[in-house]
């Protein structure tokens, strides 16, 4: 292990702070960082060596790898974490819009889904990867509650049941069972998993995670999360009966009366299956 990576984690363990899930997403954004920095050159690094070009160069890193500003700030915040940690948080800037990393509108422009494709899905080497986008595309699930995703525990007949532990921000839900091809492949998945989850019983998450990428990336996809906006979209249509904004449908702010309130609970409703408190959220995906 190289000298910057170990001192990193030497720091996670000396802090301690976060939950669980935060503590594992910083400690993987790290390791990130370490690893990049190595690859621009920056050999013998240590984690008090942090300086701005050190800052300056993961940025630029990150967006010609065309990361989206979401993922940019969320790094963000653990890279102040480790200049923090170190003494030196002022090698940071306070706010990311210092490094043109400023966050989108809320409210999609276009339609950011797009189908799973059959072709690229059947060169997905592994059966429990192919397995979880199968999922993401059929019930909105994020990546790695996919993968945590225990069929014999989840599956209560007519709805999904999501343990606090596989979702972001520790927020248990639920999400209907509504169509024949969602009941086939929740039975496909049990007979997959057994009593298990989807990442198999030799497997940690991380191992599978790395497996789960490279099989995707060899596959040609990419931008998985766009499994997710296609849900939104279908569920926003099949709860109001007239398309997405996205797609062409009304404008909220031209809908009025009862058509307003249908498009509000809709739009609640998305919100919680995907595991999001607030009905804005929707905006992200629906228009």
């Amino acid at each position: 292990m190289r000298q910057l990576n170990w001192d990193l984690k030497c720091l996670e363990r000396e802090a301690k702070d976060g939950s669980r899930a935060k503590r594992r997403d910083r400690s993987y954004s790290l390791a990130l960082m370490a690893n990049t920095l190595h690859e621009l050159g920056f050999k013998g690094l240590r984690a008090r060596s942090l300086k701005e070009k050190h800052v300056e160069a993961l940025i630029g890193a990150w967006f010609r790898q065309g990361l989206s500003k979401a993922t940019m700030a969320n790094r963000m915040a653990h890279l102040r974490w480790w200049a923090q940690k170190v003494g030196k948080p002022g090698v940071v800037r306070p706010a990311n819009a210092a490094y043109g990393i400023v966050k989108d509108s809320p409210v999609a422009k276009e339609d950011k889904s797009q189908p799973l494709d059959p072709g690229k899905l059947a060169r997905i080497g592994d059966e429990h990867v192919r397995m979880s986008l199968r999922l993401q595309d059929a019930f909105g699930l994020r990546r790695e509650e996919s993968m945590k995703f225990q069929p014999r525990y989840a599956d209560r007949g007519k709805r999904l049941v999501l343990k606090a532990s596989w979702c972001k921000g520790g927020r248990a839900r639920w999400i209907p069972v509504l169509t024949d091809a969602q009941r086939r492949l929740l039975d496909e998945a049990r007979k997959l998993a057994g009593s298990g989850s989807l990442i198999p019983a030799e497997r940690s998450y991380r191992q599978q995670l790395r497996i789960y990428e490279r099989e995707v990336r060899k596959a040609g996809m990419a931008k998985m999360h766009s499994l997710r906006h296609g849900y939104a979209v279908r569920r926003y249509e099949r709860l109001t009966g007239w398309k997405a904004p996205v797609r062409g449908g009304p404008a909220r702010r031209h809908l009025k009366g009862e058509e307003r309130a249908v498009d509000e609970r809709a739009r609640l409703m998305i919100a919680r299956e995907l595991g999001h408190g607030r009905a804005i959220i929707s905006s992200t995906y629906v228009g």
